[in-house]
């Protein structure tokens, strides 16, 4: 007997080939919309008036200050990670202007044989959908050169995952990374076989915000931690795009229930260390959702080996969709919550924290610098002059050589963080 009626049910795939097909009820309570809520003329006057930038530009001060404060291991394992990714991103960043194999055949449509050859290399989640440019990064708009997109979700490893914060988390975040590139070329060589041009969004180079693609492919919603919750894995993946010019049919978005499940759970808002995830949903360049406190995640996942705890506290990554779905259906409660199975996790340095417990930092913890390469390089000469009161020409020297470099960089590589 179930407590709570149904509103519908949504069937998946496996989490692999080898997997049976999964059904996933959606309580009368949860149901919303298929994909998100948002306003779709105000996305595009955003994206007309004031394009997004990338993270990659707009954060870089603070990405180059985390080097600072990565411990020697994590230091040593991210200079490695560049090294082994960086062929993949370059090889990645001209795949869209490499040509067709062979002749395609007439208007044949191709979706299920990629869709198939996808899930043989290992991608859990495969959808189809326009490649949309109102959520393109300014810097890379005249980059993207075909229409469809290929969303592809890759797994990362459960166990590693559930040690969250830990190197050994840090291990399965950007091996799943590496991995995910060298898939990615090989698929975008199997399109290209078909008869088809095949561009590779590296997911470390990324071309947009690629979570409102996935959102229309039906492979998944966007949760309260910011993050997109997919059926098998939640937020236990790595996300990335190919487009293409192959004749291809779009998927449809669906509600999986997870905006009112979220607003009802709140377990990753109540445990993030930094409290950095907001309870309430407000309308973000058109879109309805919870808007993270980025000045008060960054120091955080910088810090402590990536942190990651609001993917480890999430029911949907540590149980799957189903289960916790059909729990909620049978029983009205969150699978998991107010357990230390679901919410707790250790801290490098401070201890355990199961739930109700949080740790606590210093305000001058979450002091970071802020703005582009180019802003922080002028704010650092800038205190150099301040403190010394003038500087060598050597240092000028220094200062105008740099500034070059940062303007000459043509493509933004960060290595997935």
């Amino acid at each position: 007997m179930t407590l709570k009626e149904i509103h519908h049910t949504v069937r998946r795939p496996g989490r692999t080939k080898d997997h049976e097909s999964v059904e996933i009820p959606v309580a009368e309570e949860l149901a919303t919309v298929p994909g998100i809520v948002k306003k779709d003329n105000d996305v595009a006057w955003y994206s007309r008036n004031y394009p997004i930038i990338s993270q990659n530009i707009e954060k870089a001060a603070d990405r180059e200050w985390t080097w600072t404060v990565y411990t020697g291991e994590m230091y040593e394992y991210r200079k490695h990670h560049d090294e082994a990714n960086k062929p993949l991103v370059e090889a990645a960043y001209v795949s869209g202007d490499k040509l067709p194999t062979s002749e395609p055949k007439a208007g044949t449509d191709v979706t299920e044989a990629i869709r198939e050859k996808a899930r043989e290399l290992g991608f859990g989640e495969v959808g189809f959908t326009k490649y949309d440019r109102k959520y393109a990064y300014k810097s890379k708009k005249a980059w993207v050169k075909y229409e469809h997109a290929i969303c592809l979700a890759l797994e990362q490893d459960y166990w590693q995952t559930q040690t969250i914060p830990s190197m050994e988390a840090e291990f399965a975040h950007f091996g799943t990374y590496e991995q995910e590139g060298a898939l990615a070329l090989d698929l975008a060589d199997f399109i290209r076989e078909l008869g088809y041009r095949a561009q590779v969004h590296s997911p470390n180079d990324n071309s947009a915000a690629y979570i409102p693609m996935f959102v229309e492919a039906g492979l998944g919603q966007l949760g309260a931690n910011g993050q997109l919750l997919s059926p098998h894995f939640g937020n236990r993946s790595r996300l990335m795009i190919i487009s293409t010019d192959a004749i291809v049919t779009y998927d449809e978005p669906v509600d999986y229930g997870i905006h009112k499940f979220c607003e009802m759970c709140q377990v990753c808002v109540n445990r993030c260390p930094g409290r950095a995830l907001v309870k309430e949903k407000v309308f973000w360049r058109g879109v309805e959702k919870h808007k993270l406190v980025y000045d008060r995640c960054r120091p955080v996942m910088a810090t402590y080996e990536g942190c990651g705890v609001c993917m480890l506290v999430c029911p949907v990554q540590r149980y799957g969709m189903a289960p916790v779905m059909e729990h909620f259906v049978e029983t009205g409660e969150v699978l998991g919550k107010g357990t230390d199975n679901l919410e707790g996790y250790e801290i490098r340095g401070k201890g355990y924290y199961g739930p109700g417990k949080l740790p606590s930092f210093e305000r001058a913890f979450f002091e970071i610098p802020h703005g582009t390469k180019d802003e922080w390089l002028f704010t650092q000469f800038k205190q150099k002059i301040e403190e010394k009161g003038k500087v060598s020409e050597e240092e000028k020297q220094e200062f105008v050589d740099k500034l070059g470099d940062i303007l000459a960089e043509d493509s933004v590589f960060d290595a997935g963080l």
